[in-house]
């Protein structure tokens, strides 16, 4: 392969989600010093012309991204082989650290485990943490997201099959009068609306769901402006899409670390569960393959894992 050729591989290896490790190994690991400096002078994305002093060095946002690519694979590995527990109270530890645009992910964990999961991840938090979920969600969080998402992780839902309809009917009218009424209430400051999003089973928020389309002409999540409710009730009633529209989110180009990060935290969390589902999905909603796009956007050992785990996953 000639030079240029190698210089084109090499950038391709570094750029995307993960990186393309076989390459680095066969490519840059045989370059002589005058190559190595090839590559420098011809990535100016990578590395910066230092023209008083002679020589390039790496661009520094470009190498704390990178950091980040290289420990992709090892973190989702990491991530698979915890115990269920772990890895969500670790994730919404992590959540919690970082902040607003973080918590989407204590929703969705508060939101698409079963009870015992949920029970579980919180029993995992005492043991990792010395603290509960419900005490830090309530201690570091502060403002409009802390009511709806400390009764979140709080909740305990009833698992059966069995609803009242005419409950979920009339709460779906009391939903719809609180979001038409917004202007003078908001939804966040709702004690009512939240109850029933924290304690009503996923079955009968599933029918609420239906019959407040019957009512307002649109979907629930469609009518909501907030951010945590909308998320709250897609990931309650229509979880599945939720996550492809996460995935999505996930799999563009240029986007910022902790949507990238997504990836990987639904692919592992998902694959022994409704991956098979996801998949569907997402090539209904796309017109392209969960496989697919991840081949196009993915790179090395990371993308390899991830195709196998939806491979073990869809069976």
């Amino acid at each position: 392969m000639e030079l240029n050729q190698e210089l084109e591989a090499l950038t391709q290896a570094l750029s995307g989600h993960g990186v393309e490790e076989n390459a680095l190994v066969t490519t840059l690991g045989k370059w002589d010093p005058l190559e190595r400096e090839a590559f420098r002078k011809k990535t100016p994305n990578l590395f910066i012309e230092d023209k008083e002093r002679h020589f390039q060095r790496w661009d520094d946002h470009y190498a704390r991204l990178l950091k980040h690519e290289f420990v992709r694979f090892k973190n989702t590995v990491m991530l698979w082989s915890m115990h269920p527990w772990e890895r969500d109270a670790r994730l919404v530890k992590e959540a919690i650290k970082k902040g607003k645009a973080s918590y989407g992910v204590l929703v969705e964990i508060a939101c698409t485990r079963s009870s015992e999961e949920l029970l579980g991840a919180r029993k995992a938090y005492h043991s990792l943490f010395d603290h509960s979920i419900e005490e830090d969600v309530a201690s570091h969080i502060h403002g409009i997201d802390r009511k709806l998402l400390v009764a979140l992780v709080s909740a305990y839902r009833y698992e059966g099959p069995k609803i009242k309809n005419e409950h979920a009917k009339s709460e779906a009218k009391i939903i719809y009068d609180v979001i038409k009424n917004a202007h003078k209430k908001p939804i966040n400051e709702d004690d009512e609306v939240i109850r029933i999003l924290a304690t009503r089973s996923k079955p009968h928020l599933k029918a609420l769901y239906n019959h407040y389309k019957d009512i307002s002409g649109k979907n629930l999540d469609e009518d909501l402006d907030d951010i945590r409710f909308k998320e709250a009730v897609q990931c309650l009633c229509t979880p599945q899409i939720y996550f492809c529209k996460v995935l999505d989110s996930a799999l563009k180009i240029d986007v910022d670390k902790n949507t990238k990060k997504a990836l990987g935290r639904v692919i592992v969390t998902r694959a022994d569960i409704d991956i098979k589902e996801i998949m569907a999905d997402y090539n209904n909603l796309y017109g392209v393959t969960l496989p697919h796009k991840i081949q196009d956007i993915a790179k090395g050992n990371y993308k390899d894992f991830l195709l196998n785990l939806i491979a073990r996953g869809s069976n």
